[in-house]
């Protein structure tokens, strides 16, 4: 059984009482070699994911002289890109499995002393998961220098145990990571299995001996006979949210939906007595009456970061008062409709192609109400709209379960990874 000893260091917390306590410059010293006899040709890259190997006709942009700005690195080299520490989706740790050429900006730290350098990425990954990095960056963007880096203190096992615990995490780690993939690949299939039953159900309805019609749209084919195609210019009406930013938001007044909700929390259906959303000043109830939105309403984000996201937009499924916010456009509708039916619809891949087709930009993608008034739907009679809505919704509540099932068991086993790696690293596992 192992006697532990407290390790002074607050993130740390107890460490076997025979391992030492050493400064990153006891073992590491950091190193940039340039590129600049265009030497190495096999260009690596560090990703979320660690470091990956990339085609050198992949330049990104570059032109092959450019790799002579890149630096040199070595198998069993730790890597680090310690830039905007604020953001994980930024900064990351790797280690290198080979020798090739990755980004100037990146720190280089090369072993010097006796040790396993695979261990010191574990703990060095540890310590990113943990966001210690983050509090000791400095400047407007949070960057750690290498000096920094090699200040912070780590755990200095004897190199067996170093070996051993290397070893240990590289089994498990590749284990969880195999379950992580195939659980991924079902998410896919089941998004793709949703999606392809709404496209179906969207475009041919229910009963499949209807009698059909050619829709008039060259790539689409037959419709039921007894549908219609309507542009959303005949059925709704179109106005904008408020032009405000954040800035506006308070801590009590009317609830306020803007395309940032739209994208990541509220996506097809929004109900205010389930979900929670910034405030606005009630004095927009008389300044701007027409961005109040109403249960039926549709509220599309006219702007998105990528293709995928043109065409967002979430219903209004509650009557508790509420705003379209910035970056929002209003569909009201201007006849009857099942509005549930139109969720569907503008989820469809026929609408959500319509729309890709016709926005432009580059980094931003922007979606105006002349795009989404030319959008052409096929509009069933009002009773097959609420039949097809009910058989979608009952469809996709239990493939969304499936769904969310299956990211709560992937969560779960990346916190029990960040976990294992903490307990390996310091000492805390018997392996």
């Amino acid at each position: 059984m192992k006697n532990f000893k407290n390790s002074g260091i607050e993130w740390l917390g107890e460490i076997p009482e025979h391992w030492e306590v050493v400064k990153g410059f006891f073992l590491f010293f950091s190193k940039k070699e340039l590129n600049l006899n265009f030497q190495c040709k096999d260009r690596l890259a560090l990703t979320l994911n660690g470091v990956i190997e990339k085609s050198i006709s992949q330049n990104d942009g570059l032109n092959p002289l450019d790799f002579r700005t890149y630096q040199i690195f070595e198998k069993n080299d730790l890597v680090f890109k310690l830039i905007d520490l604020d953001n994980i989706n930024t900064s990351r740790v790797g280690y290198v499995h080979k020798k090739g050429i990755m980004s100037s900006a990146y720190i280089r730290l090369i072993s010097k002393n006796k040790n396993y350098p695979k261990y010191f990425f574990y703990y060095y990954y540890n310590l990113y998961i943990k966001q210690i990095f983050n509090n000791l960056g400095t400047g407007v963007r949070a960057t750690l220098k290498p000096d920094e880096l090699l200040s912070i203190k780590l755990c200095y096992p004897p190199l067996k145990e170093q070996e051993q615990i290397a070893n240990f995490l590289d089994e498990k780690c590749e284990k969880i990571q195999n379950f992580i993939e195939k659980k991924e690949k079902l998410l896919s299939l089941l998004q793709e299995q949703k999606q392809a039953l709404i496209n179906e159900t969207i475009t041919k309805g229910l009963d499949k001996n209807v009698k059909l019609k050619n829709s008039g749209i060259e790539w689409l084919g037959e419709i039921p006979e007894h549908w219609e195609v309507r542009k959303l210019k005949m059925l709704f009406s179109f106005g904008n949210g408020l032009n405000i930013t954040k800035a506006d938001f308070i801590s009590f007044g009317i609830p306020c939906i803007s395309y940032g909700e739209i994208h990541s929390k509220y996506p097809c259906r929004l109900d205010l007595s389930v979900h929670k959303l910034p405030f606005v000043s009630e004095t927009y109830l008389n300044d701007k009456p027409q961005s109040l939105l109403s249960k039926g309403d549709f509220v599309f984000a006219d702007t998105s970061e990528d293709i995928e996201g043109s065409g967002n937009f979430t219903c209004i499924q509650s009557n508790i008062p509420l705003f379209a916010g910035y970056h929002t456009i209003i569909l009201r509708p201007k006849t009857q409709i099942y509005s549930l039916y139109f969720s569907f619809l503008f989820d469809s891949i026929f609408v959500r192609n319509q729309i890709r087709e016709k926005v432009w930009g580059v980094k931003v993608f922007s979606i105006t109400k002349s795009i989404l008034k030319e959008v052409q739907c096929f509009i069933p009679p009002l009773k097959e709209q609420e039949q097809i809505a009910n058989f979608l919704d009952e469809k996709c509540e239990k493939i969304d379960s499936l769904i969310t099932k299956i990211k709560k068991q992937i969560e779960l086993i990346k916190e029990y990874k960040t976990t294992l790696i903490n307990e390996a690293v310091c000492g805390r596992i018997n392996n």
